[in-house]
C-alpha cells in the first residue's frame, strides 16, 4: 500500500487570522491537524507548536524504527510525543501572559502498512469514507456530545446547539492531558479527512460525502469541502487533510514509467 495526501486551510469568511495548522510527512505517512484557542492570536501560537513539534519528534522516532515497531509502540511514541507538546504549549502560556490560556485541538495520525493509529484531542475530527459510505471514527470531546451521550439531546438539536465549540480536552491547556487513541484496519481505495470544526459545524456529513464521492482527485475534493465551507458561511477557520490508501503498483508504474521502462 501507498497513501497520497492533500491538505488545505483557508481562514474563512469570518476571521481575519488563521488559527488552524497542519502538518504532513509523507516519508513516514504522518498527518498532524490542530485548531488553536486563545486570545491575541495566541490560537495560532498553540497549534503551531503543536503540529511543529508532533512532527518532528514523531516523524524523526518513525524514521529511525522504519517498519518494525508494533502498533503499541507507534502508540507510547504518539503519547510521548504529545505530552512534550502539551507540556511546552502549557509552559509559555504561563511564560507569557499574551499566551495566557492558549490550547488547542488535536487529531494525529500514523497511517501503517497494517493499519492506522489515530490519536485526538477534542473536537477535530477523522472520518472515513469507505465503498460510498462516510463514517465519524473519532468521538468529540465536547460539552455536545456529553449532552448527546446523556441522552439530553439527540444529534438533530445538536446541530442547531449554540455551544457546539466547547471542548472538554484540549492540549495544552493544563500540564496533562489525555489523548484518545484509537487502531483501525484500512483498506484498499478507503479515504480519511482529517478536519477542524470549520468544515464540520458548516457541511453536512451528507455534503461532505457527496463531494468526496463525486471530485476525482484529493486536491479537487479538498477544495471543493473549503469551498462548500465557505458557501454555507465560513464562519470559523477551514482545515482539511485527505489521505487515500492507494495500490503500490501504481508507485512501481510510476517509477518504471520515469526510467523508460
Amino acid at each position: 500500500m501507498i497513501y497520497k495526501f492533500c491538505a488545505k486551510t483557508d481562514t474563512g469568511r469570518a476571521r481575519d487570522n488563521n488559527e488552524d495548522s497542519i502538518a504532513v510527512d509523507e516519508e513516514t505517512h504522518l498527518a498532524v491537524l490542530a485548531d488553536g484557542m486563545g486570545g491575541y492570536n495566541a490560537g495560532e501560537v498553540a497549534s503551531g507548536m503543536a503540529t511543529a513539534f508532533i512532527k518532528s519528534e514523531l516523524s524523526r522516532w518513525l524514521t529511525e524504527v522504519g517498519g518494525v515497531a508494533r502498533s503499541r509502540e507507534v502508540r507510547r511514541a504518539m503519547e510521548i510525543c504529545v505530552d512534550s507538546a502539551n507540556l511546552a504549549i502549557y509552559n509559555s502560556a504561563h511564560a507569557n501572559v499574551h499566551y495566557a490560556g492558549m490550547g488547542t485541538t488535536l487529531v494525529v495520525a500514523v497511517f501503517r502498512e497494517d493499519g492506522l493509529v489515530l490519536g485526538h484531542i477534542g473536537d477535530s475530527r477523522c472520518y472515513r469514507f469507505r465503498a460510498g459510505r462516510l463514517e465519524q471514527i473519532t468521538r468529540d470531546h465536547s460539552l455536545l456530545q456529553e449532552q448527546i451521550d446523556a441522552g439530553l439531546i439527540t444529534p438533530e438539536q445538536a446541530e442547531h446547539s449554540t455551544i457546539k465549540n466547547l471542548v472538554t480536552r484540549a492540549l495544552g491547556v493544563e500540564s496533562g492531558v489525555l489523548m484518545e487513541v484509537n487502531e483501525h484496519a484500512v483498506e484498499m481505495g478507503d479515504i480519511y479527512l482529517l478536519c477542524s470544526d470549520g468544515l464540520s459545524d458548516m457541511v453536512s456529513d451528507a455534503v461532505i460525502a457527496k463531494i468526496i464521492s463525486t471530485e476525482s482527485t484529493l486536491e479537487r475534493q479538498a477544495q471543493a469541502l473549503v469551498d462548500a465551507a465557505n458557501d454555507h458561511g465560513g464562519r470559523d477557520n477551514i482545515s482539511v487533510l485527505l489521505a487515500e490508501v492507494a495500490e503500490a503498483s501504481e508507485k512501481r508504474g510510476l517509477i518504471a514509467r520515469l526510467l523508460g521502462k
